[in-house]
């Protein structure tokens, strides 16, 4: 009787592979530690990217290159002088500019709500299209200043000086208006309106509600109105004539 003889070799060849261990699931505290890395990284770039964006637009003057993109939400600028500069769709959100000289600047598209100008110099500026409800205007000086499709809902004219400004389509509040009525005179240099016609002052057919952004602080008692909504002939206390 034959025997076949093995050899090592062969014996290991013919004998199954072993199983591979179990993989160890990653801890949690390290996956954790790996997104917050990670988080950090993109606010980090987010920021960055943010930075070099409005320092981008601001050496181009704004966006489109027809702004100025200058910030200046909250800022203290009390008593300064900026005589005919550019503050195209700048933002001045609650800034303090008491007593600043901005006469011949632009303004034109900025956000200028809640901002205190009290006795502020804005003669001859471009405000047009610009966001200043909630503003403080008191004896501000709008002398020949444009103020076309302005939103001053809210805000407070007291004493201002208004001789040749132009309010053609701004929003104002019906009481703001009448009180501008009272001594609104000139015409603007700029765009040839007369102040008065601007405001719809001495217009008994002018639709009594002042500000169609919110019609219920602006409107008068509806017993001073006629049944089509305008000011009633009769009462003549809803129309600024004077």
């Amino acid at each position: 009787m034959a025997f076949t003889s093995i050899s090592p070799l062969s014996i290991y060849l013919l004998k199954p592979p072993s199983p591979a261990p179990p993989r160890t699931p990653p801890r949690a505290s390290s996956i954790i530690c790996r997104v917050s890395a990670l988080a950090a990284v993109i606010v980090s770039f987010g920021g960055v990217a943010l930075a070099d964006l409005n320092k981008f637009e601001a050496e181009l003057r704004g966006e489109f290159g027809i702004g100025s993109a200058a910030q200046f939400g909250s800022a203290d600028l009390k008593r300064s002088v900026h005589v005919n500069e550019n503050f195209r769709r700048a933002n001045f959100t609650a800034a303090d500019m008491r007593e600043s000289n901005f006469s011949g600047s632009t303004f034109n598209g900025a956000y200028l709500e809640k901002a205190v100008a009290y006795r502020t110099n804005f003669t001859g500026a471009d405000l047009s299209d610009t966001l200043m409800d909630r503003m403080v205007l008191n004896e501000a000086n709008l002398t020949n200043a444009v103020l076309v499709r302005a939103v001053l809902t809210r805000s407070d004219l007291g004493g201002a000086a208004i001789n040749g400004a132009d309010f053609s389509d701004a929003v104002l509040d019906l009481p703001q208006k009448q009180a501008l009525c009272k001594y609104a005179n000139g015409t603007n240099p700029i765009t040839g309106v007369s102040t008065r016609k601007s405001l719809g002052c001495g217009n008994t057919r002018r639709n009594a509600y002042g500000s169609p952004s919110s019609p219920l602080l602006s409107a008068p008692p509806p017993k001073l109105l006629d049944r089509d909504g305008f000011c009633d002939e009769s009462t003549g206390l809803c129309d600024a004539t004077k």
